[in-house]
């Protein structure tokens, strides 16, 4: 039997589909802060911003998604986002996003003469996103 709460969701990127289904919340961040979305939601639309997302297809059933920058349209009974990035946890390789962040990190510390600070912010949050989902 179908789940009444469910709506759907369909997760976009330059490469590939990489997630369409129905769920019955997602969790991710935007430029505004981090939302949850339910059936129903209010129709809106949000940058999205580098974070872990988070899929519920079920109450048992929770994805865990990096997700790190694109745009994100809410209707009542459906979510797409347009991912520039996004991947599943195993799809991460965990030594390349931890070397990422020192790097990102020693980049924000030293700030040497030339350095893009707000790259290097972005960077920085992209390797956080990229840890945290291959730790849930």
């Amino acid at each position: 039997m179908a789940d009444e709460r469910a709506f759907s969701l369909r997760i976009i990127t330059p490469e590939r589909v990489f997630y369409e289904g129905d769920v019955i919340m997602i969790e991710l961040t935007t430029t505004e802060g981090e939302i949850g979305i339910l059936k129903r939601h209010i129709p809106l639309t949000a940058v999205v911003a580098p974070g872990v997302m988070y899929i519920k297809e079920t109450e048992e059933d929770i994805k865990v998604a990096a997700l790190h920058a694109g745009f994100l349209e809410i209707l009542p009974d459906a979510v797409t986002v347009l991912a520039e990035v996004v991947e599943w946890p195993q799809e991460i390789d965990l030594n390349r996003a931890e070397e990422a962040k020192l790097r990102a990190e020693r980049r924000l510390v030293e700030r040497e003469l030339g350095t893009d600070l707000n790259r290097a912010s972005l960077a920085l949050k992209r390797s956080v996103a990229r840890i945290e989902a291959t730790k849930k």
